[in-house]
């Protein structure tokens, strides 16, 4: 029979737990404080402890670190009632076996515990990295349970030298994430560097990387180091990845490989010890089946993926976001704004923000610098306006010239759509029409199929096959 040990100074927690498990499967136990805890590990030799962040007179962490000293196989599962990423992030660092919140979701906490006490399904757990604090400026902000995820994995993975791809829309903070790996691993005290791959035409981002002899081009005149060779013991960031040229790609994955490489016009090859954490917007696996990214780059890559959600399926984190920035600018502008209004916020996680947080931030900094109270209104962000006049549409010219209105739709918007998307908008926006349009119709006539290819003017067989492509069946 299983046993648990629960480290919580809350009774009524063991009481509960005791309670959601058959206790005819598993045997419980409750110490109350952290330095209680070694002596029931000891006296009770549980199968895996339950542990509460917050103890009397002693850290949740530090309790975690000893007893993985004490006992290193034994499964621990973090607990905490303040879901904050740094906690997730500290735990999963710690070699916590997983970081549960309260309250507890009944079937995460039933998993974690039946993973741990299963021999098939427990995973050694890798020794934690060296302790670091990361700044304020570079925490990752969200209780949301998407965000305590990425957390939890920035914990487990900042512990290794394994290679990380991450996923996402532009302005997600990919490069933030990268930061927190950094900042959390053993490199911390060494570089971090980042590099654009789409800034730089493929010439310039290989003498980036690889650095140059003198004389190796017109306009070399002295040796110059690359990136790689700068960020030797510490991690290098390669954002926007899809837009390496293949011959690039090559060498990349060489230093992936080997931890070798020459400057360009040299013959002198150079060691170094380099993590490299790549991110990227774009479907590299649609890049790989049409031939432009090289499959064995991607696996050495991808050892670790993560993915980033936008900030659109993440909208119970904008408070915090709005809080975060509010204060960051706060300081660089000397201002004492106080937060925003209620109807600010309401327009705030109302709206869709299809650059992100990065647009989030951009607006929440124009509104500190532009406001005239201490609270900042809906009107105080340049966004407000926009949707405003993007929402005045003239109907009357829909009888007379479709262009105009299309042009009214999506004039206001257009350089947003630009900036958030990586290419094919030409696709994408007829792809897009189509499908409302279709999906419109199929509402107004009740999903009856002889009216709406009527209505549309195209015949059943291009509806169906229609249908189909955009899984509007």
């Amino acid at each position: 029979m299983p046993r648990i040990l629960v480290v919580d100074d809350e009774p009524e927690v063991g009481r509960s737990l005791a309670e959601l498990f058959d206790s005819s499967n598993f045997e419980f136990a409750q110490v109350e404080r952290g330095d209680e805890a070694s002596a029931a590990v000891t006296r009770f030799a549980p199968d895996v402890v339950l542990l509460d962040i917050h103890l009397p007179e002693s850290n949740g962490i530090d309790v975690l670190k000893d007893l993985r000293i004490q006992a290193p196989d034994l499964p621990i599962i973090v607990i905490s009632g303040d879901i904050s990423t740094d906690n997730a992030i500290e735990a999963m660092k710690g070699g916590a076996f997983e970081f549960v919140t309260k309250p507890f979701r009944l079937p995460q906490l039933m998993d974690a515990v039946r993973k741990a006490t299963d021999p098939e399904l427990h995973v050694t757990q890798v020794n934690a990295a060296p302790s670091t604090q990361t700044t304020d400026v570079r925490r990752i902000i969200g209780k949301s349970p998407e965000i305590v995820e990425i957390a939890k994995l920035i914990g487990q993975v900042s512990a290794t030298d394994a290679s990380v791809l991450i996923l996402g829309d532009s302005g997600t903070g990919k490069e933030l994430v990268a930061r927190s790996i950094h900042d959390n691993s053993k490199r911390a005290d060494k570089p971090f560097l980042s590099v654009n791959c789409a800034a730089l035409p493929d010439t310039l981002l290989e003498s980036e990387l690889f650095g140059y002899e003198k004389g190796a081009f017109t306009g070399a005149y002295t040796r110059r180091p690359g990136k790689f060779e700068q960020a030797d013991g510490g991690t290098l960031f390669l954002d926007e990845v899809a837009d390496m040229s293949l011959i690039t790609q090559s060498k990349v994955l060489r230093v992936l490989q080997e931890q070798t490489f020459e400057r360009l016009g040299g013959d002198r090859t150079l060691q170094v010890n380099v993590r490299v954490i790549a991110a990227t917007n774009r479907s590299l696996v649609q890049k790989m089946k049409d031939g432009s990214f090289r499959v064995d780059l991607f696996y050495r890559l991808k050892v670790v993926s993560m993915y980033l959600p936008p900030l659109r399926e993440r909208r119970g984190d904008i408070p915090l976001l709005v809080d975060h920035f509010i204060h960051k600018y706060n300081l660089q502008t000397g201002k004492s704004i106080h937060g925003v209004t209620e109807d600010a916020l309401k327009f705030l996680q109302t709206y869709p923000w299809p650059g992100n947080i990065r647009e989030l931030e951009n607006n929440i900094h124009n509104a500190v610098v532009m406001a005239k109270g201490d609270s900042l209104k809906p009107e105080d962000f340049p966004i407000y306006a926009e949707s405003g006049r993007s929402a005045q549409i003239d109907y009357s010219v829909i009888q007379e010239d479709y262009v105009k209105l299309f042009a009214q739709l999506i004039e206001p918007i257009f350089d947003r759509i630009v900036q958030t998307s990586s290419s094919q908008i030409y696709a994408h926006l007829q792809a897009a029409l189509e499908k409302t349009m279709i999906s419109c119709a199929l509402k107004a006539n009740r999903s009856n199929q002889v009216k709406t290819s009527e209505m549309l003017g195209i015949s059943r067989n291009t509806l169906r096959d229609r249908m189909q492509k955009y899984e509007l069946v």
